[in-house]
C-alpha cells in the first residue's frame, strides 16, 4: 500500500521535471548566443537556413547594382560579371559558413581568436556601425516610395517601418527564419513576373540580349560593382550560418543563397534598368501599375535584409559591451529609426569606404583558421585570449590601403592583401606554440 502511495508521488515529480526540461529547452532554443557557442542541440535544418540565407542575401542595393551593371553591359556580358562576382563572394562567405558552422561563434566572437579579445572590439564596432547605417538607410528606401504612392506622413511610415523591423530582430533567428519562410517566395514570384512581364514589353527574350549599352564598363569595374554591393553583409555571414546543423548544410545553404539570391536581385536591377529604366523591382511594378503588389515586395525586400543588419549590429556591440544582444537591437533599431532621414541624406556616402573596410576583417578570419591554426579552434571557454593582436590590426590597415591605392577591383585586393600579410605578420610575430592548441576543440 505505502508503494502504491508513492507511486503518484513520482508521476507527478516526473510530469513537472518533463516540464521543467521542456521549458529549458525551449528557452534554449530562443537564445541567441551572443557570447556562447551555439549548441549543436539548437542546430538548424536544410530548409529553415536556406530560407534564412536567401532572405539575407534579397538586398536591394543589390538590385541598384544591378541596375549599374545592365546600364554598361551586355546582357550575355552581364551573365558572366554576375557569376564571376557571385563565385569569389560564394568562396569567401562560403568559407566563413564552415567556419561558423564548426563553431558555433558569430563573425564577432571569432574575431577574438585573430585580433585579441579587445582587438576584436575594432571590427565589431566598423560591422555594428556599418548595418546601422544601412538599417537607417533601409527604413528611408521603404518610407519614401510608400510615401510619394499614397500621400502618407513620412514620419509615421519611417516609425512604423523602423519598429516592425526592429521587432523581428529583437526576437531572434526564430522570427528571422519565419519571416524569410514568407518574403522569399513572395519577392521571387512577384519579382519574376514583373520582370517577365517588363521584358515582353521591351519585344521579348531576343530583344534583351541584342541589347547594347551606350557607355560600357570594364570587366574589372562590373565584378568591383557586383563584389562591393554585398561583401560587407557578406563578412557577417558566421552570424547566422552558426546556427547550421552540420558544416554541409551551412556551405551548401550559403553558396546556394549566393548563387541564386543576390544573382536574382542583380538580375531584377539589369532587366528593370534596360527595359524601363528603373532598376529597383518596386519601381518597375510601380510603373506597371502594381502599387500593392510593388509596396509588398519593397517592404519584404527591405525587412528582411533590415532585421538581419540590426541582428548583426546587435551582436557585435554585445561582443564589445557584454550587454544582451536583445536590449542593444532596441537601441540600435532606436537610432537607426530616429536617424533613418540623415542617415539617407549623409551616411550612404560613408558606406562606400566602411565596406571597403570589412572585406579585410573576413579574410583575417579565414587566414587565421585554415593557414594559422590548422584550421582548429580551442574551444571558446577554454581559450586564453591574447589582449590585442597587432598583426591582425596591421594586417587590416594593409587590406584597407590595398582597397584604397590598388586600382582594379577594390574589394578582392583588401581581402588577399590582409590574408597574405596576416599569414606573414603571424609567423613572424607568433611563437610557434601559440599556433597549436592542445586544449578542447570547439564541437
Amino acid at each position: 500500500m505505502k508503494n502504491l502511495m508513492i507511486l503518484p508521488g513520482l508521476f507527478l515529480r516526473s510530469l513537472l521535471q518533463n516540464g521543467v526540461d521542456r521549458v529549458s529547452q525551449k528557452k534554449l532554443q530562443d537564445q541567441d548566443f551572443e557570447l556562447q557557442a551555439v549548441p549543436s542541440s539548437a542546430g538548424r535544418g536544410f530548409w529553415k537556413m536556406f530560407m534564412l540565407m536567401v532572405g539575407f542575401t534579397f538586398f536591394s542595393a543589390s538590385m541598384l547594382a544591378g541596375g549599374t551593371l545592365g546600364q554598361g553591359l551586355s546582357f550575355s556580358h552581364f551573365i558572366v560579371t554576375v557569376l564571376i562576382g557571385n563565385l569569389i563572394l560564394g568562396t569567401y562567405t562560403g568559407l566563413l559558413a564552415n567556419i561558423a558552422a564548426k563553431s558555433g561563434l558569430s563573425t564577432h566572437l571569432l574575431t577574438r581568436y585573430s585580433f585579441g579579445e579587445k582587438g576584436s572590439y575594432l571590427p565589431s564596432f566598423l560591422l555594428s556601425i556599418t548595418q546601422i547605417g544601412w538599417f537607417g538607410v533601409g527604413v528611408m528606401m521603404f518610407s519614401v516610395p510608400v510615401q510619394t504612392v499614397t500621400g502618407w506622413n513620412i514620419w509615421i511610415i519611417i516609425i512604423v517601418s523602423g519598429a516592425l523591423m526592429t521587432a523581428t530582430a529583437y526576437l531572434g533567428i526564430k522570427a528571422l527564419t519565419a519571416l524569410s519562410f514568407v518574403a522569399v517566395p513572395a519577392i521571387a514570384i512577384l519579382g519574376t513576373i514583373s520582370v517577365g512581364s517588363a521584358v515582353n514589353t521591351m519585344g521579348g527574350v531576343n530583344e534583351l540580349f541584342a541589347y547594347q549599352p551606350t557607355e560600357t564598363l570594364t570587366y574589372a569595374a562590373a565584378i568591383a560593382i557586383c563584389l562591393g554591393s554585398f561583401i560587407s553583409g557578406g563578412t557577417l555571414t558566421p552570424d547566422f550560418a552558426r546556427f547550421a546543423k552540420t558544416k554541409k548544410i551551412a556551405v551548401s545553404t550559403t553558396l546556394i543563397a549566393f548563387f541564386l539570391g543576390n544573382s536574382l536581385m542583380f538580375l531584377f536591377g539589369a532587366v528593370g534598368t534596360i527595359a524601363t529604366g528603373k532598376s529597383d523591382i518596386s519601381e518597375v511594378m510601380f510603373t506597371q501599375g502594381l502599387i500593392l503588389p510593388a509596396i509588398i515586395i519593397l517592404g519584404l525586400n527591405i525587412w528582411t535584409t533590415n532585421d538581419n543588419s540590426l541582428y548583426a549590429s546587435g551582436l557585435g556591440f554585445s561582443n564589445i559591451t557584454k550587454i544582451a544582444k536583445k536590449k542593444l537591437v532596441i537601441v540600435n533599431g532606436l537610432f537607426g529609426t530616429l536617424m533613418a532621414m540623415w542617415l539617407y541624406n549623409n551616411f550612404i556616402s560613408w558606406l562606400g569606404f566602411l565596406n571597403m573596410t570589412l572585406p579585410p576583417i573576413g579574410a583575417i578570419i579565414i587566414a587565421d583558421y585554415y593557414f594559422c591554426r590548422a584550421k582548429r579552434y580551442a574551444a571558446l571557454e577554454h581559450h586564453s585570449f591574447q589582449v590585442v593582436r597587432w598583426q591582425a590590426i596591421l594586417a587590416w590597415a594593409i587590406g584597407v590601403l590595398c582597397a584604397l591605392f590598388i586600382p582594379g577591383i577594390a574589394p578582392l585586393y583588401s581581402m588577399l592583401g590582409a590574408a597574405v600579410s596576416y599569414v606573414v605578420l603571424a609567423k613572424v610575430f607568433d611563437k610557434p606554440s601559440a599556433q597549436r592548441s592542445s586544449m578542447k576543440e570547439v564541437r
